[in-house]
């Protein structure tokens, strides 16, 4: 499992002109499954998207102290498959390693509904859409947390 994590200003998703998640100040989730991935690698990506501190504390003098928990911010969850595209031969991507429609939806809505479990604000796209993605990106701060599935 893959995930882009984002510490946005905001953040929104439009799927066919029409607005379907929007957020403030938070995180701002590119999700993607891979073929090998199972439940078990959901509940240590869910926990470092909520705990990894990434804001900064007034007080701290810019030092990241605190998590999206700690200042009660808001996620944006994206299913983005191509995060598993494998571009080293040819011209065209392989998605072989990303995985199928039906058992990558199943682990996305899981990971949405643990994120959810944190109280906090939780807004997703919608799974296999083309979607329009804006994102503020503050800083700008990205990271990629992986958890990778045995095989």
């Amino acid at each position: 499992m893959r995930v882009i994590i984002q510490r946005v200003t905001e953040s929104q998703v439009k799927v066919n002109g029409e607005v379907v998640g929007k957020i403030g100040k938070g995180l701002n989730l590119l999700v993607g499954i891979a073929i090998n991935d199972t439940f078990n690698e959901i509940s240590w990506i869910v926990r470092k998207c909520l705990e990894l501190r990434l804001f900064s504390d007034e007080d701290n003098q810019g030092k990241w102290t605190k998590s999206v928990k700690d200042i009660e911010g808001e996620l944006l969850v994206i299913s983005q498959f191509t995060l598993y595209g494998d571009c080293r031969k040819g011209r065209r991507p392989s998605f072989s390693n990303s995985a199928p429609p039906n058992e990558a939806e199943k682990l996305y809505n899981v990971f949405i509904d643990e994120l959810k479990k944190s109280g906090l604000k939780v807004e997703t796209g919608i799974f296999g859409a083309m979607m329009d993605v804006s994102i503020n990106n503050d800083g700008p701060v990205t990271f990629l947390l992986e958890k990778e599935g045995i095989n």
